[in-house]
């Protein structure tokens, strides 16, 4: 266990890496220092190669991440909201650009910038208790942890704008049918099934799980021959690795494969 600052946490399951958010007392809500201490996370997990799928996690029962730490904003003045901007985007920005598969493990409350680091993930797997929304514009700001772009690539430009303008809170069973989350599974059961599926996803090739991510991410937008074409690039990365022989070796002489991830 490696732990970044009071708050937050990484514990290692294997090839998985599970990215805790533990700062119970206050629902997870995200302060400056917990900010800092998620980016430094995420830069750490980043550069380790021996990380093949990360699963962001809460330890508290009720909440995955409320959003931003209002209290904490309530003594700022202006200067020092915007002096702290910069850092609080590098937390979402940090597991957003995660190089390797991410899931979120969500149950209780995922509001605002909570409900924006789930989004941030390719995947989002919640219990039955989860309540998610962005509410940003009921107290006068706007969804400033990616939500205005990362909630319309999941759902769609109308279904994002009443769900942002409304700023209503979505429960689990209409979230999933929504598209908000990806898996809905019992109460409870968040962190196991989130850990499970990364433990599946990180069977795979290291090398070709970073490439497909990132031809994804870049190609998503584009047209599709500019997407083909991130696709070809990403493809050239691999093609002559030593995943892509062992990967092919393993195949032919019917065994678990061996990455060597590189």
């Amino acid at each position: 266990m490696q732990r970044f600052g009071e708050w937050v946490r990484v514990e290692r399951h294997g090839y998985v890496a599970e990215l805790v958010m533990d700062r119970p007392a206050a629902m997870n809500a995200v302060s400056t220092a917990m900010a800092d201490a998620l980016s430094e996370a995420c830069a750490a997990l980043a550069a380790d190669a021996a990380v093949r799928a990360v699963v962001l996690t809460s330890t508290h029962e009720r909440a995955f991440c409320v959003g931003a730490d209002l209290k904490e904003r309530n003594s700022f003045t202006d200067a020092d909201l915007l002096r702290q901007r910069p850092r609080t985007r590098a937390a979402y920005t940090g597991v957003l650009e995660l190089p390797q598969p991410t899931v979120a493990a969500v149950h209780g409350y995922a509001l605002g910038g909570g409900f924006e680091l789930a989004l941030a993930c390719d995947l989002i797997v919640a219990d039955g208790s989860a309540v998610v929304g962005l509410p940003e514009v009921s107290v006068g700001v706007i969804p400033g942890g990616g939500g205005t772009q990362l909630l319309p690539r999941r759902v769609g430009a109308a279904r994002a704008a009443e769900l942002v303008f409304t700023a209503r809170r979505v429960r689990a069973e209409e979230a999933v049918r929504l598209g908000l989350i990806d898996q809905l599974v019992d109460v409870g059961a968040d962190r196991a099934q989130a850990l499970e599926l990364a433990g599946r996803i990180a069977r795979n090739s290291p090398v070709g799980l970073r490439a497909a991510k990132r031809a994804m991410r870049l190609g998503h937008g584009l047209d599709l021959r500019a997407g083909l074409e991130v696709e070809d690039a990403a493809w050239r990365s691999v093609a002559f690795s030593g995943d892509r022989a062992e990967g092919v070796a393993a195949f032919n002489e019917k065994r678990d494969p061996d990455w060597p991830g590189e």
